[in-house]
């Protein structure tokens, strides 16, 4: 062959290289394209909150994402109440006798440098009480925290007539706060009863006591004692206010992610309801479960998941044998029948809690999944229940970068899927992840190959730096 005929073969070589690497990229970027034009889900206004069906009763639901908001439904799906004024909004709660009035905790964040912020960022925490009817909004309580990351309170229940049950993520405390006072009346401090060693990075984010509720269950030795959720040492613990953590009752272990790994807001059933059992969301899991306790242990009763379960951050039993829970990054909240069903849903971009109200404190009167007969259901025995708004020419090419996303992401520790999750807009899905790796990826390939064809051009070549001595 002449040298002639080679570079024209070369040349064409080339020109196919070029335009498949061309069409690869404009392909990815097609996907991102529609899904960032999409008119995909947001809530960052109340005109842009999607309609949710219909109830029997009141829901309110938090976001702590990428839009901080409190939403309340009525029970024909229309918005109650909205508002988006702090940063990011946690655990909130109806108050007794008052259902359609709610306690939350919130957190606002601190970007000016003043008295109570010497290095920006900072945060700022409170308790908040409001008529969702008339919008009317109290704050209860204050603190200021010196950073911005790990300093929120997610959680706050009352106890008394002023008195507050505070689970202090920036302290790595569980304390008492007389609102009335401003006076702290009992504190637990993790490091009682756990080394520094273990958890988290200690002192920024130890524990990161993100759930406490007071155990109320007559006659039963757990009555009175403090449920607490430490993240970051993967365990639901009982502390008893005089003698502290009641080791023989603690749910999971750290790091060892068999049982939970970074739950969030585990909530108590009492004896009287089946108990004593614990629903929690199993964040990193991916699942909501139910523990049972049998024979002097916790025996996992129930399990939940389906293929768009992301990062689950809260799990409720109904009265009406259901259980109401929040898909964090599955961008949605849920309500389960207990053959696992879905029976409710509605979008929600990253909620954080969901609290059925007129049915009492977290859902007071839910029983245990054993007790109801509750049925698991995991991810691989889960019909898609997705279904699209009509069909795209790109709906193919979609999916075909859904499939590649899936396999990366099964590749992937699920923590690290969902801290990408956590800074990436809300309508980026598995396919857009897959659209900008294949496209980077592309473009790299790319790069490197008009390089070694000039350097083959230029007569330059790459030997290899083995060989064989004759």
């Amino acid at each position: 062959m002449s040298s002639r005929s080679a570079r024209i073969r070369s040349g064409l070589t080339r020109t196919r290289f070029r335009t498949l690497f061309a069409a690869i990229i404009v392909l990815s970027i097609a996907v991102l394209a529609s899904g960032a034009t999409g008119g995909g889900l947001s809530t960052a206004s109340e005109a842009d909150v999607p309609r949710a069906e219909s109830t029997g009763n009141h829901t309110v639901i938090t976001e702590s994402g990428r839009a901080g908001t409190i939403t309340a439904y009525e029970p024909d799906g229309s918005v109650l109440y909205y508002e988006n004024e702090r940063t990011k909004y946690f655990d909130v709660d109806p108050v007794e006798g008052d259902p359609l009035t709610v306690e939350y905790t919130a957190t606002d964040t601190i970007h000016t440098e003043g008295p109570t912020c010497d290095s920006p960022p900072c945060a700022r925490n409170v308790i908040e009480r409001t008529d969702l009817q008339t919008g009317e909004t109290e704050v209860l309580a204050e603190r200021y925290e010196p950073q911005e990351t790990a300093a929120e309170w997610h959680d706050a229940d009352r106890i008394g007539e002023d008195r507050f049950l505070v689970a202090d993520i920036h302290a790595d405390q569980v304390y008492v706060l007389n609102v009335e006072t401003g006076l702290i009346e009992w504190t637990w401090d993790a490091q009682a009863d756990y080394p520094v060693e273990g958890g988290g990075s200690y002192p920024t984010d130890w524990t990161h006591i993100n759930d406490v509720e007071y155990v109320e269950d007559e006659g039963h030795e757990l009555n009175g004692t403090v449920m607490v959720s430490m993240r970051n040492q993967d365990q639901v613990v009982f502390v008893d206010p005089d003698e502290g953590v009641l080791e023989d009752w603690t749910l999971g272990s750290d790091d060892e992610y068999d049982v939970l790994f970074e739950q969030h807001n585990p909530d108590y059933i009492p004896t009287d309801n089946g108990g004593p059992a614990i629903t929690v969301a199993d964040s990193e899991h991916g699942n909501v479960e139910e523990y049972q306790r049998e024979d002097g242990e916790w025996t996992q009763t129930w399990e939940w998941s389906d293929g768009q379960m992301q990062w689950p951050r809260d799990a409720d039993r109904l009265p009406n044998g259901n259980t109401l829970v929040t898909d964090s990054h599955g961008n949605r909240v849920m309500e389960l029948n207990p053959e696992g069903e879905i029976v409710w849903e509605v979008a929600s971009t990253m909620p954080y809690e969901a609290e059925r109200l007129e049915t009492g404190d977290e859902s007071t009167g839910g029983e245990s999944a054993q007790q109801l007969g509750y049925e698991s259901r995991t991810a691989d025995e889960s019909a898609d229940e997705s279904s699209g708004d009509g069909f795209s020419p790109l709906d193919p090419l979609i999916g075909l970068f859904d499939r590649i996303g899936a396999v990366i992401e099964s590749l992937l520790p699920h923590r690290i899927t969902n801290g990408i999750l956590f800074v990436s807009p809300v309508w980026m899905g598995t396919a857009h992840f897959a659209a900008i790796g294949v496209g980077l990826l592309t473009l790299l390939v790319w790069i490197g190959s008009e390089l070694g064809w000039q350097l083959s051009d230029r007569g330059i070549g790459m030997r290899s730096p083995f060989y064989r001595n004759r």
